[in-house]
């Protein structure tokens, strides 16, 4: 008899387990205010059934974003990197890590990753933002330290404990609770409120007339399949994350020091493939390119306007290979620059819900 009440105690005890998969009926869910834009166009975020956005997740997501703690010798966050007032990128061409090594990509930034469903990162090899969340813990060139490593620090902390509890219901910190936080978080970090986005819902974009003026020639350009055609990879207005979010050989390089896609997916098809940035703040996010390799804008707009190579796996988009590029006129880069200023979002770099909170 006592035997079998015993069972039953620890079978009771065990379905009153919190299972960190399920959310919480004491959590908060977290309500994302889309922009008037993106509520238009695009459908709601993809949010994974085991790690709905909470009020609870997405703060302990902040807090360990801006943690140093994250790295092996406690001098580097995720946010050290990738900068808010950079639109969570860095400044420099390659990121250095905890060593002082450099990568060997520019560090890109991060907003509306919500819905980049088809792989993170410039060559794609994260499959999800979760993903995403774990690499930069281990990699030997950026924190350079293990996840025990940084579950034991964490542990330690009389605060980490409780929040975790309140989170995800367990007191528990491992890596997938770290990632689900840190993801919370940046699934949160929405950007769409730049003075093209204000234009087209009130027209007041908060420019004066010339400017105006000026960016909306500039978006003519950009549409113009014989001067910028941009929009085959970035997009129109109907598209406001700026970007297809698929993999192009943009025509940087006749051969590849760093064969991008094609070091994930193995073909030879795929190599120079980079994943296509969005055009929103572009203000504060140089240098440009995978490789940080052009300083300005003035230098993209230039390469595309007369200084496109030709490779094995270019794409068939860049339609001016035989001239080097469209050969802008100079008041046609000028139009264009004015149109990717009006991309910039400086409400969202300065958003203090983003920011460390320490």
């Amino acid at each position: 008899m006592f035997r079998c009440s015993y069972i039953l105690i620890v079978l009771s005890l065990l379905s009153c387990r919190k299972d960190p998969s399920i959310p919480l009926a004491d959590t908060t869910p977290y309500v994302i205010d889309y922009p008037e834009r993106f509520a238009q166009y695009l459908t709601p975020i993809t949010v994974p059934d085991d790690n709905p956005l909470t009020e609870e997740g997405v703060d302990l997501g902040r807090m360990l974003f801006f943690d140093e703690r994250l790295s092996a010798d406690n001098t580097q966050s995720c946010g050290s990197c990738h900068k808010p007032e950079f639109a969570f990128s860095d400044t420099v061409i390659f990121s250095l890590g905890i060593d002082g090594l450099p990568g060997t990509r520019n560090a890109m930034p991060i907003f509306n990753v919500g819905w980049m469903n088809d792989g993170l990162f410039w060559d794609g090899r994260a499959a999800s933002v979760e993903d995403q969340a774990f690499q930069p813990v281990v990699n030997p060139v950026e924190m350079h330290t293990t996840w025990p490593d940084v579950a034991a620090k964490l542990l330690a902390d009389p605060l980490y404990p409780s929040l975790f509890e309140r989170a995800f219901g367990t007191a528990a910190i491992d890596s997938v609770l770290v990632a689900k936080a840190i993801s919370q978080f940046e699934r949160t970090l929405i950007s769409g409120n730049a003075p093209y986005d204000k234009y087209l819902t009130t027209g007041i974009s908060g420019w004066n007339t010339a400017d105006e003026f000026a960016a909306y020639q500039g978006f003519a350009i950009f549409m113009d399949m014989d001067k910028g055609d941009c929009f085959h990879c970035h997009g129109s207005f109907s598209n406001p994350l700026w970007t297809d979010n698929i993999f192009h050989n943009n025509a940087l390089d006749a051969s590849f020091a760093d064969n991008g896609l094609g070091e994930v997916s193995g073909l030879a098809s795929d190599n120079g493939k980079f994943k296509t940035p969005s055009l929103r703040n572009l203000l504060f996010t140089a240098p440009y390119m995978h490789d940080g390799r052009f300083a300005t804008l003035t230098e993209v707009i230039e390469h595309y306007s007369t200084g496109l190579v030709n490779s094995s796996t270019v794409d068939p988009l860049m339609q001016h290979l035989s001239t080097g590029g469209s050969n802008m006129t100079p008041e046609d880069k000028g139009y264009l620059l004015m149109f990717l200023k009006s991309l910039s979002d400086s409400s969202f770099v300065s958003n203090p819900e983003f920011q460390d909170p320490g």
